[in-house]
């Protein structure tokens, strides 16, 4: 298994310098999926953003996978920001971070919020009603995007970016969970569940075509 955390997050240059932006990273998800070991992906997660040294990190939601905070799933995040007390973090809360804060709470650095605005550049889980603020673009996660490729008598769902009009959705940075077809997946998005079409983008920057939902 790949770990290309490189092409499924975005690095923005801003005011407040140098952003990196990842979803849905669902750590512990291992129990909840009836995995027998341990994948450690968090730990090449927190490698990575050290690697990449950002002046900020955005993470739009659902950061653990337990809708709860059981003992390992505490463990695990306490371990996982532990490695991130150099930057200042940025949570957009999701439908799984219930209880974030019992785990999070000696992290001054960490901010969990409903959703974040920089340079009018929106930041939000997805799962909830659009915020009434005023944003040129937005960036969220929540339905883990992926299309269908076919290769002759082969097809493969492979994860993607999904744009629509000035909404960039991001794929899962967990390399272990696959992802929802796009047209199922963007029902559960309630401000944009009505859309007709996107743009599609592998995670190379390959431009797939537009998608029509309908």
């Amino acid at each position: 298994m790949t770990l290309d955390f490189e092409s499924l997050s975005l690095e923005l240059e801003t005011s407040k310098g140098k952003g990196l932006v990842f979803a849905d990273p669902h750590i512990a998800f291992e129990l909840s999926r009836g995995l027998r070991i341990r994948t450690k992906f968090e730990k090449k997660l927190a490698e990575f953003v050290k690697l990449k040294n950002p002046d900020f990190v955005v993470i739009l939601g659902d950061i653990k996978e337990p809708l709860g905070i059981n003992t390992f799933t505490k463990k695990l995040l306490i371990e996982f920001f532990s490695e991130l007390r150099d930057f200042e973090v940025i949570i957009t809360r999701g439908n799984h971070d219930g209880k974030i804060e019992e785990a999070l709470r000696d992290f001054e650095n960490v901010k969990v919020v409903g959703y974040h605005v920089i340079d009018n550049l929106l930041f939000l889980h997805g799962h909830q009603n659009l915020p009434e603020v005023k944003f040129e673009k937005a960036f969220l996660g929540h339905i883990h995007p992926a299309i269908t490729i076919k290769f002759g008598s082969i097809a493969k769902k492979v994860k993607c970016f999904l744009r629509i009009e000035n909404f960039l959705i991001l794929p899962t940075i967990n390399p272990y969970i696959e992802g929802f077809d796009v047209k199922e997946g963007i029902k559960m998005i309630p401000f944009l569940k009505d859309s007709k079409k996107g743009d599609v983008y592998l995670p190379n920057g390959t431009y797939i075509g537009r998608i029509n939902f309908i």
